[in-house]
């Protein structure tokens, strides 16, 4: 959008490019100077470029409030692409929905940087961890502040480059480096969709006479595209959320991302690019508002995956791998509030999400880093005595994710249950229901086995536990504090609230009101809380002393409690109809036409010049008398051929 036609509503500013310009200048010092710098710097200027951000993000919010409801900030930083009568400038916009997401992103980001700072500490390669870190906070800080789609393409895509490089940080190790290109591939083809999907949006749309891709021309003139048209560049779109959010069928690149460090685990798990697909959805609200097909399709995968993820997660003894079941199931959630038309109810438990999630990664970490690499929640139990700092925030994090009331995942994930049963998806409620029943369950026999009871592992990892330095613990009390109290943004009307935090975003993604009655919401309410209580206290009875009933699931339930540790072997079918074939064919390609026929005629070629300079080569032996002999048999030959013409 260029200043000269900036509506009434849109104030222009000077200074949101520095948000995401902030981290970039880390990444600069850190790849140019951060081997000469000492490590104390390198994680000063990590940690100060992100929390500038969030400053510069808390400016522009201030700014955005007082500028009144449905006002928008605006920052005009240059024409990027111009080609006939299309053009796209690097604008970066901020109104309520890009407010949300700047804040969190930087905020929560800022907090995994000092965290980072104590748990890398020991690494050789600080600074370079530093550099992706920045870079990847920089990219998700344009993908949420860019004006159009191709702009927020470039956001997408840094994510996905960053997740590929954190994910393989530690790539001397082929677990870790392929994990990483198994990200990256996942999400090259969730990618082709977005692409196909912009560039379905770009033809309908010039064909109107608007050849744009700004959010605010797609959101307005969705309806007048057609049906066909807008369902299926809505699909397209949300080919590609189901790969950045790791939901049914792209889901299987999330949980081998646990290969990273446990610190960038919470980057991208809690409230970067994970949610990534959530935003472009809800940025594009009218999009999907015109395509009701579209949205049916974005509710039913995920409440799918919110339960499919969930069963999975009972199965987990890896704690980061329980966690990651964990985000690919909340993701779920986001995306059924999405496709019941509750906008601002996904992007509440986008935040509320970023709060517990992030805090349960480095609780996770915490317990790692205490027990010397120790993952196997078998091999744990009784650390709230090590550990006392640690088991608390978890067990804050814990409550607030299985939606106890009080606490941040009760207002988020009540009010997306909520919103399923008004808009009359019954079905979808019910699926979201009991995903809610099997988190409280998952997750209290995670903080059960790993923080009470015995101690079940190695004497030597005991005795040297310890609870974690203070730029670790710090992280966690603040993130405790906010996953206590973050729901508070969002109280319901029938708790004497106003759903603030819905009124706020309401300009941005448009209002959904809850056409319930307060006795059906209370009672709704009721059996959410009633089902999430008895699942805890139900798994608390079952691992209070030990993992005694998962041996007893394995042997009376054998072949499921297999399918459960194996993801359902989604996995093993990928593997077996499209990796092991793409090789199978890719190996006789090579055999057959790039050995035996390209191969082949560049070799004949060769082969054939190669005789050919044989043959003349016996001529060349260096021995006079021979030269004039052949010179005198070429003459011999010249007067022949002559006389034989002049003869005629």
């Amino acid at each position: 959008m260029h200043p000269e036609h900036i509506a009434p509503a849109v104030h222009s500013v000077a200074y949101l490019r520095w948000i995401p310009l902030l981290p970039l200048f880390g990444v600069a010092v850190h790849v140019f100077a951060g081997r000469r710098l000492s490590r104390n710097a390198v994680g000063t200027i990590a940690c100060a470029v992100v929390g500038g951000s969030f400053l510069l993000s808390l400016r522009a919010f201030s700014e955005l409030r007082a500028a009144g409801e449905g006002a928008v900030l605006v920052d005009y930083a240059y024409q990027w692409i111009s080609a006939g009568s299309f053009s796209v400038s690097a604008t970066f916009g901020f109104d309520a929905l890009s407010a949300v997401m700047c804040m969190v992103v930087s905020g929560v980001g800022f907090l995994i940087h000092v965290y980072s700072t104590g748990y890398m500490g020991h690494d050789p390669d600080y600074a370079r961890y530093f550099a992706y870190l920045n870079l990847f906070t920089a990219s998700m800080l344009v993908l949420v502040l860019a004006d159009s789609l191709p702009l927020m393409f470039v956001g997408w895509e840094g994510v996905g480059l960053c997740s590929y490089l954190l994910i393989g940080f530690w790539y001397t190790d082929p677990e870790k480096a392929s994990a990483g290109k198994k990200a990256f591939v996942v999400n090259r083809i969730g990618d082709a969709g977005f692409i196909l999907g912009m560039a379905l949006l770009f033809w309908a749309l010039a064909e109107a006479g608007m050849p744009t891709l700004r959010f605010a021309v797609v959101n307005q003139h969705a309806a007048e595209l057609g049906g066909a048209v807008a369902t299926a560049a809505a699909l397209l779109l949300f080919v590609g959320a189901t790969g950045k959010s790791a939901q049914i069928p792209l889901f299987v690149w999330l949980p081998d991302a646990m290969a990273g460090p446990t610190p960038v685990s919470a980057l991208i798990h809690a409230a970067t690019m994970v949610t990534a697909g959530v935003y472009m959805v809800a940025r594009l609200h009218g999009l999907y508002e015109a395509a009701p097909d579209a949205m049916a399709v974005v509710g039913t995968i995920g409440a799918l995956t919110a339960v499919g993820a969930a069963s999975i997660g009972i199965a987990q003894n890896d704690i980061k791998k329980v966690l990651a079941y964990s985000t690919v199931s909340q993701l779920g959630y986001m995306f059924l509030a999405l496709g019941v038309g509750a906008f601002a109810a996904g992007i509440f438990h986008v935040v509320t999400h970023a709060f517990f999630k992030a805090l349960l990664f480095l609780g996770a970490g915490s317990v790692i880093h205490a027990l010397h690499e120790e993952q196997d929640i078998r091999q744990m139990g009784g650390l709230r005595a090590k550990m006392p700092i640690t088991s608390v925030t978890f067990l804050v994090a814990t409550l607030a994710i299985a939606g106890i009331p009080g606490l941040s995942g009760f207002f988020s994930k009540d009010e997306i249950l909520a919103s399923a049963f008004a808009e009359g998806h019954y079905v979808l409620w019910g699926l979201g229901l009991f995903g809610a029943a099997l988190t409280a369950f998952y997750m209290t026999r995670l903080l059960t086995l790993t923080f009470y009871g015995d101690y079940r592992g190695d004497d030597e990892r005991w005795s040297k536990a310890h609870e974690s330095p203070p730029s670790m613990t710090f992280a966690l009390v603040v993130l405790a504090v906010l996953a206590a109290v973050g729901g508070y943004l969002g109280v319901p009307h029938a708790l004497g609230g106003h759903n603030r935090f819905g009124a706020f975003l309401a300009p941005a993604v448009g209002h959904h009101e809850l056409h319930l009655g307060l006795g059906t919401e209370y009672t709704l309410m009721g059996l959410s809380v009633a089902v999430a209580a008895g699942a805890m206290w139900f798994a608390w009875k079952l691992y209070r002393f030990g993992p005694l009933f998962d041996a007893v699931l394995a042997d009376k339930l054998a072949g499921f409690y297999r399918a459960l540790q194996s993801a359902y072997y989604v996995d093993a079918a990928y593997r077996r109809t499209v990796v092991e074939p793409i090789v199978a064919g890719s190996n006789w390609l090579w055999r057959r036409i790039d050995v035996a026929v390209i191969d082949g005629l560049v070799n004949g070629v060769a082969s054939g010049c190669r005789a050919v300079s044989d043959s003349w080569r016996r001529w060349a032996t260096g021995n006079a008398q021979e030269y004039a002999l052949s010179l005198m048999v070429g003459v011999l030959a010249l007067v022949v051929a002559l006389a034989a013409g002049l003869m005629r």
